[in-house]
Parts: C-alpha cells; structure tokens; sequence
C-alpha cells in the first residue's frame, strides 16, 4: 500500500548511490547478492538473541535491495536480475520470523509460523497473478519500472519492512506483531485472489 510512496520518496538518494557505485564498475547483480547475504546475517543476529544489531544489517539489507533496481536501471535490466531480484526478496522475508522463532522458540514460534503461512500466501497470489499477467502482456500502471506485474496490497515491502523494524525494537512483543500482521497479510490475499478472479475472468 505504501510501496509507491515509499519509491518515490527514497528514488533520489537510490539514484545517487547507484550512479556512484556505477563509476566503479559495480553490478546490479552484485549489489542483490550483497544484500541478500546481509540479509541473512540480519536473520543470524536476531536467532543469536541480537535484535538491534540484526536492526542494522536489516536495513542495510534493504537499501541494497533498492540501489540494486536503480544500477539495473542505469543499463539494461536482465531477466536474471530480476529473477534474483524477487527470489532473495522472499527468502529473506521468510528469515526474519524464523529468527525469531530460534531466538525464543517458545514465546514465538507458533506465532513464527502463521506469520510464515501468511507469508506463502502473500507470495503466491504476487507470483501466480505476475506469471499470468505475463502471459497476456498486462503491464502494471503503478509500478512500471517493476521486472513483473507488481500487484500491490495491503501488506507490501514497505510496511514488512516497518513491522521487522517494531519486531527488532520490541522483542519480546514479536507475537503480538507477527498475529497482527499476519491478518493484514490474510486482506492482501483475499484483495489479489478477488483481483485474479477479476482480471483473468475475461
């Protein structure tokens, strides 16, 4: 829901830093790896019992995830990269509860595992309608700079990003975040099922 406003709001600065890693020959594909592993190791601290430190290579993660589109941009974006691109997106995503869930397995795992339910319902109504969309040559209006049909919702990257935020500065309020969210997540699903069933009628 926020996505949009997010990308323009941060499109400037993402832009400057992907030009400047640019002049040094740096790769879009590069730049997503890097900040998939530093995603990873976001996911290692907080399983460690470090939240504020996986707080940090988090967002760093994510600022990787948005130079790595801008460097794509400046050149020719690959069918590679953005296969990469959405790939270490989900993976990553799917780390973080499970952190949490290793770091207090029984305060959170339970709550770990809707989230990560909710999660593959999330990624599969994105991903099924981006197959078919490409399949009938739909191009998404809002988001056009997108490698695949971007179909938004209620709970997009911007607002993920913001609950593993209040989850790494409140630990010990993961469950009550992850419940939550979850459900915001359960709108998204029913809101892309009714758009499939819309779009693909025809």
């Amino acid at each position: 829901m926020l996505d949009r406003f997010a990308i323009r709001l941060l499109k400037p600065g993402l832009d400057g830093a992907a030009r400047s890693l640019a002049r040094f020959g740096v790769k879009a594909d590069q730049v997503t790896v890097a900040g998939f592993l530093v995603g990873i190791a976001a996911a290692v601290a907080i399983a460690r019992g470090a939240p504020l430190a996986g707080l940090v290579l988090l967002l760093a993660s994510r600022v990787c995830d948005g130079i790595d589109g801008a460097l794509a941009r400046l050149g020719a974006p690959t069918d590679r990269g953005g296969f990469l691109d959405i790939s270490f997106d989900f993976l990553f995503y799917a780390s973080i509860p499970l952190a949490f869930a290793f770091a207090d397995p029984a305060e959170n795992a339970l709550a770990a595992a809707v989230l990560l339910a909710a999660f593959i319902g999330t990624a599969t109504t994105f991903l099924a309608f981006a197959a078919l969309a490409a399949q009938r040559g739909l191009k998404s209006l809002v988001y056009p700079s997108k490698g695949i049909y971007y179909l938004g919702g209620l709970t997009e990257a911007t607002e993920t990003l913001g609950c593993f935020v209040l989850m790494c500065l409140w630990p010990a309020q993961f469950a009550v975040f992850a419940w939550v969210f979850a459900a915001l997540c359960a709108m998204t699903i029913a809101t892309r099922l009714w758009a499939g069933w819309r779009t693909f009628s025809a």
